[in-house]
């Protein structure tokens, strides 16, 4: 490959893009070419100033950047595909209400969620907190000023700004690092595995979209930097190259991918990434322990848990309310992390056995397999015996 021709050619078809134009992933025919290209880049960025705009994806090896429908690199000898880079959003229902600041039942004392305390988590905590095992919340950011996630939060990235800290400017990403992990000591609320991680990582906007190529990036900074688990509680219709190769990749160097199927309430279809077989998809239930109306579900579930006006922590130190399978994914998460604390496990390893330890969910007997519903205790005993 004629590298040095390429990233001139590069230059000029990013200078030729609209600001209206869609942002593009731009797949290599090689290791080695992309590699090439990556270190040439870092030299000519100096002097061809619209090679700045090029985002490198390692973890796929493949750049992503903005450029025309028509654009002439499509004819160019090892590109062998590019690819339009969609948009995805995260799967919350609207919120029922944002509660005072403090969430304490008692004075002075914390509280268990129904969610934390229905999957059995705190019957485990004698035996696991969670503790040291470290997972990227790939989000909306956090809010690092929350009295219950302050000890939970360890260095994280802002992929849409550098130069920020993640903070959260929409309150989803709060929502779910509360469920994971809150660790409200004397007054808030206890997330599922309070002396796990949260390393959050900013791929969303304050609307609660994202590109493809910062989902890449996230998962690909969540597997440079070692993390344990990446709960991921969005999702997409369509098929997308890139994210598959970028979960594959996650997946064979040992993470845990957690995601939610959607809120669509599908009976025979889940969103992307829950779909990829590398991936632990998550549907939700109610408070009664049925699946939820607004959860996609079917035999692409693996496992379901709490979903139905999960109460966890807010922008600016408040707590929320909220709906969707984004709940349900923080807790699997959580319980991944508890199982995870007590023995080191594979992610196909962590799949098979929140399969086989699921609740039966009260629906009619079938000679196939079924999804349940996720239990803490049984999730414990399955990783030891594994």
């Amino acid at each position: 490959m004629d590298v040095a021709t390429f990233l001139h050619l590069l230059h000029e078809e990013i200078g030729l893009a609209k600001r209206s134009d869609k942002k593009h992933i731009i797949h290599f025919s090689s290791a080695k070419d992309y590699y090439d290209c990556k270190s040439e880049l870092k030299r000519m960025k100096s002097n061809l100033v619209n090679l700045s705009k090029v985002r490198d994806l390692d973890i796929i090896h493949a750049f992503s950047c903005t450029l025309r429908p028509d654009t002439k690199l499509r004819s160019f000898s090892g590109v062998p595909s590019i690819e339009e880079d969609s948009k995805m959003t995260v799967h919350q229902m609207i919120g029922n209400k944002i509660a005072s600041k403090r969430a304490s039942t008692l004075s002075g004392s914390h509280t268990i969620p129904w969610g934390v305390d229905q999957v059995g988590a705190p019957e485990v905590w004698s035996k696991s907190v969670g503790q040291n095992i470290r997972i990227g919340v790939i989000d909306t950011g956090i809010d690092y000023n929350h009295p219950d996630l302050r000890n939970s939060i360890s260095r994280g990235i802002n992929l849409l700004n550098h130069s920020m800290l993640p903070y959260d400017d929409n309150g989803h990403g709060t929502h779910i690092a509360g469920t994971i992990a809150a660790t409200g000591r004397y007054s808030g609320i206890v997330g599922v595995a309070p002396r796990a991680i949260i390393h959050p990582v900013k791929a969303f906007d304050h609307g609660g979209s994202a590109y493809v190529s910062d989902i890449i990036a996230g998962i690909d900074w969540c597997v440079h930097n070692d993390l344990d688990i990446i709960n991921m509680s969005f999702g997409m219709k369509a098929y997308n190259r890139s994210l598959e190769q970028a979960v594959m990749n996650a997946y064979y160097k040992g993470k845990v991918i957690v995601a939610s199927s959607g809120n669509d309430g599908k009976r025979k279809t889940i969103d992307y990434p829950a779909r990829f077989p590398q991936v632990v998809s998550v549907g939700a239930t109610t408070r009664l322990g049925k699946i939820a109306p607004f959860s996609n579900r079917g035999k692409q579930i693996d496992i379901y848990a709490p979903g139905e006006r999960v109460y966890s922590s807010w922008l600016h130190g408040k707590y929320n309310e909220l709906s969707g399978t984004s709940m349900a994914t923080a807790h699997v998460s959580g319980v991944i992390a508890l199982m995870l604390s007590i023995k080191p496990m594979s992610p196909l390893q962590i799949k098979t056995a929140l399969r086989r330890c699921a609740l039966g969910l009260n629906r009619r007997s079938s000679t196939r397999w079924q999804p349940g519903y996720l239990n803490a205790r049984r999730a414990i005993r399955a990783a030891r015996q594994s």
